[in-house]
Formats: C-alpha cells, sequence, structure tokens
C-alpha cells in the first residue's frame, strides 16, 4: 500500500488524528483512515473525512487489542504504547497497568492488514 499519498489530519494543538486515504487522484473522495491505519468509514468527500477524523479523535487507542484475533496465534489483551512511522509498539495490558516487566510487541504502521482488533467492538 502506497502510504506517500495520505494526508494527516491534525487538531488544533498539532496531535494527528488520523489520515486521508485518496480514493481517486484529485482527493475528491478519500477513505478516512484512524492513526493505526485502519479505514473508518467507506470513501467520502474530504471535507466529510476530516471532520469526521476531528470528531473521532484517538481516545481508541487507549482501549485493549487483541493481536490476530481469530487465529490459533491470537495473543492476550495488549495496551498501545506507541504508534509512529516506525511501527505500533504493544504490551500486555495487565502487566503494564501494574507497572510490571513485559515483552514488547511491534507491529508494522500502517495495519492495513487489521492485525489490531479491539477487545470490545
Amino acid at each position: 500500500m502506497d502510504i506517500s499519498t495520505w494526508v494527516s489530519v491534525q487538531r488544533d494543538d498539532g496531535e494527528t488524528v488520523g489520515y486521508l486515504d485518496p480514493a481517486d487522484p484529485d482527493y475528491t473522495l478519500v477513505t478516512p483512515r484512524n492513526v493505526l491505519g485502519h479505514a473508518v468509514a467507506d470513501a467520502c468527500g474530504y471535507l466529510d473525512g476530516e471532520q469526521l477524523l476531528l470528531e473521532r479523535g484517538i481516545s481508541e487507542v487507549m482501549t485493549d487489542w487483541v493481536l490476530d484475533s481469530g487465529s490459533r496465534d491470537a495473543t492476550e489483551l495488549l495496551t498501545i504504547l506507541e504508534v509512529s512511522p516506525h511501527g505500533i509498539v504493544l504490551a500486555n495490558a495487565l502487566q503494564t497497568k501494574a507497572l510490571q516487566p513485559t515483552e514488547r510487541i511491534h507491529v508494522p504502521w500502517p495495519d492495513v492488514q487489521h492485525r489490531l482488533v479491539p477487545s470490545r467492538p
């Protein structure tokens, strides 16, 4: 997936809340994506996509996640520690909350394969 055409959407304080992925060459239609790279709506107009991402914010990053849900390799509940172009860093949610040492799990960013799924819909 070519992410070089994605346009970041930022709040007034400069925090990135998501990206607009062009569905056509002139950006008339875009697919809004959250900070993980997950599509959060069907293709829509640029301003509508931007507004949607601003309203959604980044609160979903604070939820617990499951890696490779539904597979034999599915992991325990995870919390996101970091999201950057270098990757998504996760760790065991309960151990992290208890401030215990825990293994760090790295997932490539953007997670367009949806390896990460919220633990609660």
